[in-house]
């Protein structure tokens, strides 16, 4: 199994001047996933080497088992810091792509060139897409086999609207997520905020917070196995 896992390179959250960028929960607990799995897993960005992490993934609140190993992870530290630049990718050497949220895929790789051509490939050679939290807003440019919206008729969620209302960020966020999913066609779904929720809708596998990513990532391994067996 060989996994691109997809990071953000932006990390100015709007115009509050303060910070954000990936959510480190997003990233470790699914590498770890995919990791036992014994996939090959590389970490890409737009800018190559190392993506900006949120601040707040950081506090104390925010800590999961997998974070805490990933601060005690020397060799996982130096290869986030050292992410291949996006441009340099090629779709036709792995089997599925993964992207973890935090606020800065709002910005940057929704509407990312290279981005949308690894989703597209992949998507056309029927490999899996998987995307958590904010990170279903890459989704939101790209194009499925017959140039519609990726997710017009797909089953789908993301960061729900009182979830951002909840971190105060409605007025800052491009846009709203879950309001953008539906605008594109996609069959949206929500559990109470922050509740494990992850839909698949055959190759396409999104979840809706931080707390879902760790599951997104069982989800996409079993289907990697699934399609190995046939």
């Amino acid at each position: 199994m060989k996994i691109a896992m997809v990071l953000t390179s932006h990390s100015e959250l709007g115009n509050t001047g303060e910070k954000t960028g990936f959510w480190i929960e997003e990233f470790a607990a699914p590498y770890y996933v995919f990791k036992e799995a014994g996939a090959d897993i590389t970490l890409a960005s737009p800018n190559g080497g190392q993506p900006p992490i949120d601040p707040k993934s950081d506090a104390p609140e925010n800590q999961t088992e997998a974070t805490k190993r990933f601060k005690d992870d020397k060799e996982l530290q130096q290869l986030l810091a050292n992410t291949t630049k996006l441009s340099e990718v090629k779709a036709e050497q792995f089997d599925a792509v993964f992207y973890p949220g935090g606020h800065g895929p709002l910005w940057d790789l929704h509407s990312d060139r290279n981005s949308l051509n690894l989703i597209e490939t992949l998507w056309k050679s029927k490999k899996p897409v998987a995307a958590v939290c904010h990170a279903p807003a890459v989704l939101l440019n790209a194009k499925d086999e017959n140039d519609e919206a990726l997710v017009k008729s797909k089953n789908v969620t993301g960061f729900t609207n009182t979830e951002e209302e909840a971190v105060g960020l409605t007025k800052v966020v491009p846009y709203l997520l879950e309001d953008e999913l539906k605008s594109k066609g996609g069959s949206y779904s929500k559990k109470e905020d922050w509740a494990v929720h992850v839909v698949k809708d055959g190759l396409l596998i999104t979840g809706q917070n931080p707390a879902s990513s760790e599951e997104a990532a069982h989800q996409l391994v079993a289907l990697l196995k699934e399609n190995q067996k046939a």
